[in-house]
């Protein structure tokens, strides 16, 4: 499939792998119209670099082949669960949830397992925007700790850091995952160079307009903003935004996300067989407290959900765990349920969006070992109807 056509199919999720592998000089990301990351062409793409991009991209292709330990329908792999967070107050209360993902960062830095991690964190001149950067301290950590619910590329620099020849961490949202391990079926340096591959349960990517219209609903005039954050210092923490003339307003999560942001989802990620990081070697999420059989937004001291996929995975959380860095509780795999209904919900009935799309544009992405068809055995068959009728008639125009 040619990219134009990954494109205006709706299958792109904006992770920039295809600028890091193939280049900025023959693509770069950029806001689209609608305020999603999609790749521009700089130059002509010859059959090789379509070759490349079919390979890699995790828009039209998800293979889970990296399995280990009790595969479970809606979790997938799990070694081992454990709710946590990081024993550091100032990580525990500037990180999402209990700051694990960033306590796990800090840990394989300074004990010089990784020469950097490659995540996401503000861009230092536009307040609004991601961009990725090489964390090399626990300062660089916290300053790219919290969720950043707006398009990020985190591969575009890809093979700018695997040329360092240093070893590096990547902390992603499963698709930027699912690329690194397509790439690493071509690429071999990346199971040398890049030992850990961390992940986050993902509910989808909003565009930009999402943030505007929080910041619409702030009365914030984003000319004026001076720095700007999702959510964080708290659990789930507010959105925050400093105005020039010293000024701060906020809104609370439930809000910001359940009422703005999440309607904003590009359709790739309504299509999504992996919102919880499947192909991680570890995957944290909101270890959320149940209220009234729904997750409690309310503020209370941060708490993750850890989820070790791998045996790498299981080996760096059970080092942290000794080194007295996290501290964390056993927890069994059906109390998921409770603190993330919506991605169990989302694998039941992906299967379903997935034929409508395919019956509707003629073809669609490829998941392997997603053992999707078990999740869609354990969903309502009406409700799995009505979720595919309804992708059927979203999965319509140019994307």
């Amino acid at each position: 499939m040619k990219l134009s056509n990954i494109v205006s199919n709706g299958f792109c999720l904006g992770c920039g792998a295809c600028e890091g592998v193939l280049g900025h000089s023959k693509i770069h990301m950029d806001l689209s119209q609608d305020g999603y990351l999609r790749p521009h062409n700089m130059s002509v793409l010859d059959s090789k670099d379509d070759y490349l991009i079919n390979a890699i991209c995790p828009g039209i292709r998800i293979e889970n082949k990296v399995a280990e330990g009790n595969i479970h329908p809606i979790w997938g792999p799990i070694l081992k669960i454990r709710t946590g967070y990081a024993f550091d107050e100032e990580v525990r209360r500037f990180g999402s949830s209990g700051g694990v993902i960033s306590a796990l960062a800090i840990y394989l830095i300074e004990t010089k397992k990784v020469d950097f991690v490659a995540q996401i964190s503000v861009s230092t001149t536009n307040p609004l925007v991601n961009e990725v950067q090489q964390s090399r301290t626990r300062t660089d950590v916290l300053s790219a700790a919290g969720s950043r619910y707006a398009p990020a590329a985190p591969l575009t620099r890809l093979m700018e850091f695997l040329e360092t020849g240093q070893r590096f961490a990547v902390i992603g949202k499963p698709c930027d995952i699912a690329a690194v391990r397509n790439l690493s079926k071509i690429d071999k340096r990346i199971q040398s160079q890049i030992p850990y591959l961390l992940s986050f349960m993902c509910a989808g990517v909003p565009s930009m307009t999402g943030t505007y219209e929080v910041l619409k609903a702030m009365d914030v005039d984003r000319s004026k903003l001076i720095s700007f954050r999702y959510r964080g210092d708290g659990w789930p923490g507010n959105a925050r935004a400093e105005i020039d003339d010293g000024s701060v307003k906020e809104m609370d999560y439930a809000t910001s996300w359940g009422n703005i942001l999440n309607q904003h989802l590009q359709f790739r990620c309504k299509i999504c067989p992996d919102g919880t990081g499947e192909l991680a070697d570890i995957v944290c999420a909101d270890a959320w407290y149940g209220k009234d059989g729904y997750p409690d937004f309310n503020e209370h001291e941060g708490r993750s959900l850890v989820i070790t996929r791998t045996a790498i995975g299981e080996e760096l959380v059970s080092q942290i765990i000794k080194r007295g860095a996290i501290v964390v509780n056993d927890l069994h795999v059906n109390e998921i349920d409770k603190m993330q209904p919506y991605q169990r919900k989302r694998k039941q009935m992906v299967l379903g969006r997935l034929f409508a799309t395919i019956l509707r544009r003629g073809y669609g992405p490829r998941y392997k070992g997603m053992g999707l068809l078990k999740a869609t055995l354990l969903a309502d068959p009406v409700e799995w109807l009505r979720s595919a009728w309804g992708t059927f008639k979203r999965a319509t125009g140019e994307y």
